[in-house]
């Protein structure tokens, strides 16, 4: 006869719903906190340095998630670049500078920026976008992206890639 009893476990403590963010585009006054935002990323060897000054001087590129608490919790910036007259190809747009905070990674947050950069390449009339990843990309490749050649990529963007960080191109047509 068995005498074990059966005990159901607790039940687990349920995790408090993310809070919203606000995505919206971001001021020259977000410079600090995007700059502190990046830092993680900077430290981990996913992002290059950049001082806030410069985070100031092109806040118009970025959209930026902001919580309830008024703390941005993520940022991606694009950048167009001019129409490439010898290649007769439109304006393209590069993608650069995104990250999301830990605590709210794997949200959808990322999902929610990537959309709205590219919704703001499309008003612009951009017709393609590019991205460089040292991460998988794998954010990039379900949004559509893939593997692209640094060739046909905006050449004042692709010479600035540094060979050393082994960054992986990624391209999308819009």
């Amino acid at each position: 006869m068995n005498t074990a009893t059966h005990r159901t476990a607790p039940p687990l403590p349920r995790s408090p719903l993310p809070a919203t963010s606000v995505v919206r585009p971001a001021r020259p006054e977000d410079a600090a906190a995007l700059a502190a935002l990046s830092q993680p990323f900077v430290r981990a060897g996913a992002l290059r340095r950049r001082p806030a000054s410069l985070y100031a001087a092109h806040a118009a590129d970025f959209v930026v998630a902001e919580g309830s608490d008024g703390a941005l919790e993520g940022c991606l910036a694009l950048r167009v670049h001019a129409t490439d007259a010898e290649g007769g190809r439109g304006p393209a747009g590069v993608l650069y500078n995104f990250c999301v905070a830990r605590h709210r990674q794997g949200s959808g947050l990322g999902g929610r920026l990537l959309r709205a950069a590219v919704a703001r390449a499309r008003a612009q009339s951009v017709g393609s976008l590019f991205t460089a990843t040292v991460g998988s990309g794998s954010l990039f490749l379900r949004h559509g992206f893939t593997p692209a050649g640094v060739r046909l990529a905006p050449p004042a963007w692709a010479t600035s890639l540094d060979p050393r960080r082994n960054a992986r191109v990624l391209a999308r047509t819009l």
